[in-house]
């Protein structure tokens, strides 16, 4: 780490790799929990029986969440186009294009699934409740296109699967094997000088 100041100024600390913005890394951590919460949402609210009383709310929950993710990943992708990320960290060029690969098909992906599960409810004739606030009505009701739609939704659940679990396994890679702080430009930058006095 090294320090640059002003003559006369205190040093002040840089961090070994440019940081994402602090939005940019609030909107990612926000969109982590909400992957988290909306997974085990699905499962549960499919394991239940048809006739319990909890399984609509559930699914409703499921819906919104999603329809939540949805927005923070447009969001997010606006936010990059007019703040660009921090340069990336120096790495083998093939490990390089697989991270900048799976990112995109990460954004593509949760923006692929709140809009076709949406869709399989809205072609079922079924109002979302967003979060029991305010209806978002459904459309007439077509069998062929809510297939559709559930068949792009299931099929998708498994690239969910695949690339969040390839996201996790690239960060467990960088933090444990590389132990090259890549991790730490999703992180707030600490005052070094709260660590010192831990």
């Amino acid at each position: 780490m090294t320090s640059t100041a002003a003559p006369g100024a205190a040093p002040k600390p840089v961090p070994a790799f440019p940081r994402y913005t602090r939005t940019a890394q609030a909107l990612h951590w926000l969109t982590s929990v909400l992957v988290l919460a909306v997974l085990p949402l699905a499962w549960v609210a499919t394991s239940l029986a048809k006739e319990a009383a909890s399984k609509p709310v559930l699914f409703q929950f499921h819906k919104s969440v999603g329809l939540t993710i949805l927005a923070l990943v447009v969001v997010r992708i606006l936010w990059r186009a007019f703040n660009p990320p921090p340069p990336e960290v120096s790495e083998p060029a093939g490990l390089a294009l697989i991270a900048k690969i799976s990112h995109w098909l990460l954004y593509a992906v949760f923006l692929l699934m709140p809009v076709s599960g949406f869709l399989l409810s809205a072609f079922n004739g079924s109002t979302t409740q967003f979060f029991y606030l305010f209806p978002i009505p459904g459309f007439e009701k077509n069998e062929a296109l809510r297939n559709l739609f559930q068949s792009v939704h299931l099929a998708g659940q498994w690239a969910v699967y695949a690339l969040v679990g390839l996201h996790i396994a690239g960060t467990v890679w960088h933090v444990v094997i590389r132990r090259d702080g890549v991790l730490d430009r999703m992180l707030p930058e600490q005052d070094p000088r709260r660590s010192m006095r831990g």
